[in-house]
C-alpha cells in the first residue's frame, strides 16, 4: 500500500516567509481535491499534514481510507524550529500535542507514552529557520522512530543526507510530497508492502516495515508550485473583493505586485540554492559533532536512497 505522508491543504494557514507574506495561504488546495488527486495518482489511503491543525483532515474523516495527521511546529530555544509529522492521531491527542509543542522534551515524551507514530520532517531544510548543529543531534536522539528521507520538494542530495543520518540512528525512512499545490500531490510517498488495509499500513509504519518511493524535488518543481500558490492567492483575493469591500486592500497589494511575477523563478532559484548550502553546511557540522575523527569535507557520497522504486 502507498500513502503520501506529507501533504498540505488550504487549512495550513498563512504564509509566514519573507517576500511571500502577501500571497495569503501556504496552499490553496481544497482537502477533498487533495484526497481525489492522491487516489487518482495511485495512493491507497490518504491523510493531510497541515501545519498545527487537523481541520482539513477532519473534513476527510468520513471518507474511506483516511486518518488524522498534522505537521507540528516544535519550538526550540532561540527562535529555532523542528517540524515533526504526527500520524494517525485523535482530536484529543491533537489538542495535547499543540499544548506541548513549545516544550520539545515534554512533547516527545508524550508521543512515546501514547505510541504516536511520528516522523522528523525535512531535517536539513532551511525553510524551518535557523538551526544549531546540536538541534540535529537532539532531533535524531529524540526517539522519534521515522525520518522523512524522500521529501518531494528537496533535491536528491538533501534527501540522501536524511537517509544517511537516519540509518545511523536506526530510524525508518519514509516519503512524502510536501505538496502545497495539487500538481505535486503524491509525487513522493511511503510504501508498506503486504499491507491490505489502513490498519495494516499503520502497523507496518510502527514496526519499521516501510520505505520511501516517488520523486525527489527539483528547481523546476519548486518554481511551478510557488507560481501555482501565487495564482491561488490572486484568485481568492479577486473573489473576496467581489463580495467584500474590505478585501480590496489586499487585492490592491497583489495587483501592485503583478509586475514582480516574472521574478518568481529568480526568488525560487535563491531559495533552492540557499537550501542546498544550508544542508551542506549543517551536514558537515553534524558529521564533525558526532564523529570528530571523520573528515567532513566531501563527506557526502552520491549513493542515493537504499530503496528505489
Amino acid at each position: 500500500m502507498r500513502c503520501d505522508l506529507h501533504v498540505h491543504s488550504l487549512r495550513s494557514g498563512a504564509v509566514d516567509l519573507p517576500l511571500f507574506c502577501h500571497v495569503g495561504r501556504e496552499s490553496y488546495s481544497e482537502p477533498r481535491e487533495v484526497y481525489d488527486t492522491a487516489l487518482r495518482r495511485g495512493m491507497d489511503i490518504v491523510t493531510l499534514t497541515d501545519h498545527d491543525t487537523i481541520e482539513g483532515a477532519l473534513e476527510l474523516a468520513s471518507l474511506p481510507g483516511t486518518f488524522l495527521s498534522e505537521e507540528v511546529t516544535v519550538e526550540l530555544p532561540g527562535d529555532r524550529e523542528l517540524h515533526v509529522g504526527v500520524l494517525d492521531i485523535t482530536e484529543s491527542q491533537h489538542a495535547r500535542i499543540q499544548a506541548l509543542r513549545k516544550d520539545p522534551e515534554a512533547l516527545f515524551a508524550y508521543l512515546r507514552e501514547k505510541g504516536i507514530c511520528a516522523v522528523i520532517n525535512h531535517l536539513f531544510s532551511a525553510l524551518t529557520g535557523n538551526r544549531k548543529t546540536e538541534d540535529f543531534a537532539f532531533a535524531l536522539s529524540s526517539r522519534i522512530p521515522l525520518i522523512e528521507a524522500r521529501n518531494g520538494m528537496m533535491n536528491r542530495k538533501i534527501n540522501d543526507y536524511a537517509v544517511e543520518v537516519g540509518a545511523e540512528c536506526a530510524l525508518t525512512p519514509i516519503g512524502g510530497s510536501d505538496a502545497h499545490a495539487l500538481a505535486s500531490v503524491a509525487s513522493a510517498y511511503t510504501v508498506v508492502e503486504g499491507a491490505r488495509t489502513k490498519e495494516e499500513f499503520l502497523l507496518g509504519l510502527r514496526r519499521g516495515a516501510a520505505f520511501p518511493g516517488g520523486e525527489h524535488g527539483s528547481y523546476a518543481k519548486l518554481t511551478r508550485d510557488v507560481s501555482l500558490v501565487f495564482a491561488g492567492g490572486y484568485r481568492e483575493s479577486f473573489l473576496e473583493a467581489l463580495s467584500s469591500p474590505a478585501a480590496f486592500a489586499r487585492l490592491g497589494v497583489l495587483v501592485a505586485a503583478l509586475p514582480l511575477m516574472p521574478l518568481i523563478p529568480v526568488v525560487t532559484a535563491a531559495i533552492y540554492t540557499h537550501e542546498k548550502l544550508f544542508a551542506d553546511h549543517h551536514h558537515r557540522l553534524y558529521r564533525a559533532l558526532v564523529d570528530p575523527a571523520r573528515p567532513t569535507k566531501g563527506a557526502w557520497t552520491a549513493a542515493g536512497s537504499p530503496v528505489q522504486l
